[in-house]
């Protein structure tokens, strides 16, 4: 009998975004618009979708996100030369030890997860001499859940952080850098602890001060929100998020958050003290500190 060789994935570039089969696990808002922009920028040949419910990953083919749907993990990233976690992070390691087996020598896995510290320590486990795992988080998103929400520019102009570690291939770091690159991001590169670090003052503090704020308002003056402007809409706008997913991303940063939440803690009860003290001068440089920060921050976004 002929000699089996194992599947293999050899990329025509090293350096190249294009791959000949991409499969994406979870077909929400981020699946689903990572399939559309890999599909309207022809960066795979193929893109196969797997969801937890089959029906959610059959609407992903009917919307443009991918071109066929799998029925388990493991038969959806066979032949693959990139595999895309989109599912909550929570959840990634057991998808993980799933469809280990069935990668091809060569494969890359990344993934959209908001936090990275215990998802890269335990996908390099579990991965390791299999494939290469390239954590990523393109901050990009919606208060808006589900497929429904997915959109092919989705991620123009958001900021992808690359979270690699120190072993971690160089190759396949290029290419998921060039990978995002082409779908329209801004790369930055960070360690999973910076990685956490940051989102959990700048994405996830604001979640949990968006809800605390719009909770406080209904339990104190409810009809206020009968006559609320843009201000209070643009600044709760985020609390408006699935609640399922924030309680697994804030669980999975939670001391991280816990820091960040003493800080904004203190902060508060410096204006609290100022305002009861009515110490005009210290209110007005604490504003004028934080509207300059703000003017700086727009600006550098352009």
């Amino acid at each position: 009998m002929p000699k089996k060789h194992k599947s293999s994935v050899v990329s025509p570039e090293s350096g190249s975004a294009r791959f000949r089969q991409v499969t994406i696990l979870g077909p929400g808002l981020l699946g689903g618009s990572v399939g559309m922009a890999i599909r309207k920028r022809k960066l795979a040949r193929r893109v196969v979708i797997w969801g937890r419910r089959l029906e959610a990953a059959r609407e992903a083919v009917k919307k443009g996100a991918a071109d066929a749907v799998a029925g388990s993990p493991d038969e959806a990233v066979a032949g693959s030369d990139l595999v895309i976690l989109c599912t909550p992070v929570e959840i990634m390691p057991d998808l993980a030890r799933q469809f280990r087996a069935r990668l091809a020598r060569g494969a890359i896995v990344t993934d959209v997860g908001s936090t990275k510290y215990e998802v890269v320590k335990v996908l390099s486990q579990i991965l390791e001499r299999k494939a290469a795992f390239v954590g990523a988080h393109p901050m990009a998103g919606s208060e808006k859940d589900g497929l429904k929400a997915a959109r092919a520019n989705l991620f123009d102009g958001a900021v992808c952080i690359l979270t690699p570690l120190p072993q971690t291939a160089m190759k396949a770091v290029d290419r998921v850098r060039v990978f995002w690159e082409r779908l329209g991001c801004r790369l930055r590169t960070a360690t999973p602890s910076e990685h956490d670090e940051w989102v959990a003052s700048i994405s996830h503090l604001p979640h949990l001060t968006a809800a605390a704020l719009v909770n406080s308002v209904a339990r104190g003056t409810p009809r206020a929100f009968d006559v609320a402007g843009n201000g209070f809409r643009d600044t709760t706008r985020v609390a408006a998020g699935p609640a399922e997913m924030w309680t697994g991303i804030i669980l999975s940063n939670r001391e991280e958050i816990r820091r960040n939440l003493q800080r904004l803690i203190d902060e508060l009860e410096t204006l609290n003290r100022h305002i009861t003290n009515h110490a005009a001068a210290d209110l007005l440089a604490c504003l004028r500190a934080a509207r300059e920060q703000r003017i700086a921050l727009k600006r550098l976004k352009g």
